[in-house]
């Protein structure tokens, strides 16, 4: 599907997220079930969801439930320790927040939260993401970290740096994994709920933390754009005195 978000208010821009859907869905899928949120979460937020580069190689889990087509960003072998195209997903991802950019986070449900929350390591390492600003946070919805090494040393070579809002359900078969993914951010803040393997309502205390986790985020992404718009003033005018 093409990118879709909400438009902006220019005076107070909302933060713009670039939105992972889970294995063999669609972005079209992930944009309905974002809306189990409240709207006074997604008012703050510019969601842009975006289909994954693969179509699906095998029957998916929501068949019946939502309709095609379905889509993958990458396959695994058997125990997910070995990706195929994932070269080719970072490469698709890097390509479409340069034409549909900047971004300022990424927000990711089961393989598309492994997706987000791999991207921040292995953009600082140098191994993907090169020609983008950096991310900045992470909402995170039944992620795990990857397993298949090459990808993985890079990505969690050095703690998680960037915000990050996680949720755990207590009956998703992945939360082990989305605690041990955890330990290799830097203070996360965690939602937890009753579910399982899905993008959850939102109960008054997953509502309080939200909305904290958006306020700071927010208060950072307005303080790097008034540094950045400082130096490009000074810039400006430096560039002015030595002409």
């Amino acid at each position: 599907m093409a990118g879709e978000g909400n438009n902006n208010n220019k005076n107070e821009r909302k933060p713009r997220l670039l939105c992972l859907h889970g294995f063999r869905t669609s972005g079209e899928i992930m944009k309905k079930q974002i809306q189990k949120w409240d709207d006074s979460i997604l008012q703050k937020l510019d969601l842009v969801f975006v289909d994954g580069p693969s179509p699906a190689e095998g029957k998916s889990n929501v068949e019946g439930i939502f309709d095609p087509p379905y889509f993958e960003w990458f396959q695994t072998n058997h125990d997910q320790t070995v990706y195929k195209n994932f070269e080719k997903c970072l490469d698709y991802v890097e390509d479409y927040m340069i034409k549909h950019g900047p971004f300022d986070g990424l927000l990711g449900f089961s393989q598309g939260a492994y997706l987000s929350a791999a991207l921040p390591g292995l953009q600082a390492q140098g191994v993907a993401l090169k020609k983008v600003p950096k991310i900045k946070f992470l909402i995170i919805v039944s992620g795990a970290k990857m397993k298949d090494i090459i990808w993985a040393k890079p990505a969690y070579a050095t703690p998680i740096q960037c915000p990050s809002l996680h949720f755990l359900g207590k009956e998703d078969f992945l939360k082990p994994f989305g605690e041990e993914l955890l330990e290799c951010c830097i203070n996360p803040l965690i939602i937890h709920h009753p579910k399982g393997h899905t993008v959850p309502r939102l109960d008054d205390q997953a509502l309080e933390i939200f909305h904290s986790f958006l306020d700071n985020i927010q208060k950072l992404t307005a303080e790097e754009e008034e540094q950045s718009n400082v130096s490009n003033d000074n810039g400006h005018e430096m560039s002015a005195t030595i002409t």
